[in-house]
């Protein structure tokens, strides 16, 4: 149930159709986001349109589109021109997970999408309280089987990352929680700063700034091993063999967009993740950097659908 580390690996797919003249954009180019300015998936969307603009010529504005989990969005690029000017930066929640949980997207997020680049693994960092009596992984689990229920556990909505990260956790740790639903991640948080909540697991982008500042603690990292750029917080998995949860963030553009148009597209955002100053700043928000071919990043997407579908039958996902 985790992703392959090998999707790091760059890149194992030719990059060019030779027989075909190179894409070049001709006006800005749009990327929409499904999500509210500040989330970890607008914070990608900015960090990658800012480092594309300069190869592509152009200038690529960041457009939140929000409502419906990232579907209102969504189907606005599904049924624009195929033409490279209108892109989605998508998530695992966006491009999977939504397919298991909404009857009628009005969309096939596979048929009505090109995926262009895998940009990034994204883990969650398990946070508490900061005066909370456990101080590790093993003694949470502890505290967890002790009083079932007596752990509130603070998740973004139902098929939210926070919320299979969780559930992923309690079910291989045979224990549970007290799950508290919130309509995003930050009102989460602010409970959990305020000693409201216990336990959250929530994006290392949206909690590395607290737990810098001391005001929630992190016992455990959801990646298989450390992170190189925090070192000091183990993987949850060192406490529970076996657990492991990422999801991911990538570049779609609509069903037939022409291949010229996707692989030219797809180096220049494989191009600026090698860049360093890019690279170190979303390394540094907790991101395991790809940026993959086309034919990688469908293959990923393909092999998501039965693990999701498969977290929503575990953790019970629903929506109204």
């Amino acid at each position: 149930m985790m992703l392959r580390r090998s999707l790091g690996l760059m890149l194992a797919a030719p990059w060019a159709v030779h027989a075909q003249a190179e894409w070049s954009p001709e006006r800005p180019i749009r990327m929409l986001v499904g999500f509210a300015p500040g989330g970890s998936t607008d914070t990608t969307a900015r960090l990658v349109s800012q480092g594309i603009a300069p190869g592509l010529g152009q200038q690529v504005l960041v457009e939140n589109r929000t409502g419906a989990a990232g579907n209102l969005a969504n189907e606005h690029v599904a049924r624009s021109a195929p033409d490279g000017y209108t892109l989605v930066m998508g998530s695992m929640g966006t491009h999977a997970t939504n397919a298991a949980l909404y009857r009628n997207l009005g969309f096939d997020v596979v048929r009505d999408f090109a995926p262009v680049s895998l940009v990034a693994l994204s883990a969650c960092l398990m946070v508490v309280r900061a005066d909370l009596p456990a101080r590790n992984v093993a003694e949470l689990i502890a505290a967890g089987r002790a009083t079932p229920g007596g752990l509130n556990c603070g998740i973004a909505g139902a098929g939210s990352s926070q919320h299979f990260a969780a559930a992923l956790f309690e079910h291989q740790a045979g224990l549970r929680f007290t799950q508290v639903a919130y309509r995003g991640g930050a009102p989460a948080m602010a409970d959990l700063v305020s000693r409201r909540l216990d336990v959250m697991f929530t994006p290392v982008v949206e909690a590395i700034e607290q737990v810098r500042a001391g005001q929630v603690r992190a016992l455990g990292i959801t990646r298989q091993a450390r992170s190189a750029q925090m070192p000091d917080i183990p993987a949850v998995g060192e406490a529970l063999p076996g657990y492991v949860f990422n999801s991911w963030l990538g570049v779609f553009a609509p069903a037939a967009t022409p291949a010229p148009v996707v692989l030219r597209l797809s180096r220049e955002v494989a191009q600026a993740l090698r860049q360093p100053a890019l690279r170190a700043r979303m390394e540094a928000l907790g991101y395991e950097v790809v940026g993959s071919s086309p034919e990688e990043f469908a293959a990923l997407q393909r092999a998501e659908l039965p693990r999701v579908t498969e977290l929503v039958r575990l953790s019970g996902a629903t929506v109204e």
